[in-house]
């Protein structure tokens, strides 16, 4: 097993907090101009580009079968609708508001953890979760106000990825994580081609082919590159680091974003937003210190008491 390493793991979550934020921006600029399907399937077919490559040459695990396959084939078709979902907040909403809209997806873990999985999930977690998902709501009511019903496409996100984050805690341990994205990507891909070409045949906007140009295809790749590395810095991190240590690190991505949206399109929350986000922030670090205070401590074992007339081992 390999030994903790935090200080890499938390660089390395660090990165995916800067990278992912930035992959929104640039679907935020193209969305303007490039269909939603146009993107996802860019996305997915640069994540395809970039590794299998990287498990021709490494040897990686890859096949799947029976159950695990199913369930994989599942997670694909969660994972396309929830980046299409966001791809499609991003066309209305500032990216901060976005971010911090789908962030109630930990909250929404725990309620499905608890009535779902019948996870052990104490009180004051479950108060933790019920205060973010207040916090996101005053969020989403000044956007609400200014774009209608598209404010609410980021909590579609958040509960689609729910689902995707158990259905891969179901098979992570029976799959390779880059085998497993490399697998998703074709499936996606695989998926994707002929929606373009039904999209594009009965011209529906958002699904139809239009020819990018050089700019919009250089955008469009960086996407699906920026996308590709975002997950690998989390894995990775995860990798070195554990998870209660990263955890707390992931809601720099929301202040990230804000800088982010403000520097790139002048956006940036309004009061009520603002005290929405600290509340989310609040309330996920309140149910990550408390996750920590209720984990049970490891008790060492009590040495033995040798015998005189058996030396100690060495």
């Amino acid at each position: 097993m390999t030994a903790d390493r935090p200080l890499l793991g938390i660089t390395l979550m660090l990165g995916f907090c800067i990278v992912a934020p930035i992959s929104d921006a640039v679907a935020k600029v193209l969305g303007e101009s490039v269909s939603i399907g146009l993107l996802l399937f860019f996305r997915f077919a640069v994540q395809v580009a970039l590794l299998i490559p990287v498990i021709m040459l490494t040897n990686r695990p890859w096949r799947m079968r029976g159950n695990v396959l199913f369930l994989a084939s599942l997670r694909t078709v969660l994972h396309v609708i929830g980046i299409g979902l966001m791809f499609a907040a991003l066309q209305y909403l500032p990216l901060a508001d976005a971010v911090a809209i789908a962030f109630v997806m930990p909250f929404i873990m725990l309620v499905l953890g608890r009535y779902v999985l019948k996870e052990h999930v104490g009180r004051r977690r479950l108060f933790g979760a019920v205060v973010g998902f207040g916090g996101t709501l005053l969020v989403v009511q000044p956007s609400f106000v200014a774009v209608g019903w598209a404010a609410l496409l980021p909590l579609g996100v958040a509960l689609n990825f729910a689902f995707f984050m158990l259905i891969t805690r179901k098979i992570a341990r029976d799959s390779d994580p880059i085998g497993l994205q490399a697998v998703s990507g074709v499936m996606a891909s695989v998926f994707l081609l002929p929606v373009l070409i039904i999209g594009t045949q009965l011209d529906i906007a958002p699904l139809a082919y239009v020819a990018p140009n050089l700019t919009e295809i250089t955008l469009l790749i960086s996407i699906g590159v920026l996308g590709t590395m975002a997950h690998l810095l989390m894995t990775w991190s995860l990798r070195h680091a554990p998870s209660a240590t990263l955890a707390p690190m992931q809601y720099l991505e929301i202040p990230i974003a804000a800088l982010i949206g403000w520097e790139v399109f002048g956006d940036w929350p309004n009061d009520m937003a603002l005290v929405g986000i600290a509340i989310t922030i609040a309330a996920g670090l309140f149910i990550i210190l408390t996750e920590r205070s209720s984990a049970p401590v490891p008790v060492a074992p009590a040495p033995a008491t040798p015998k005189a007339s058996v030396p100690p081992a060495e």
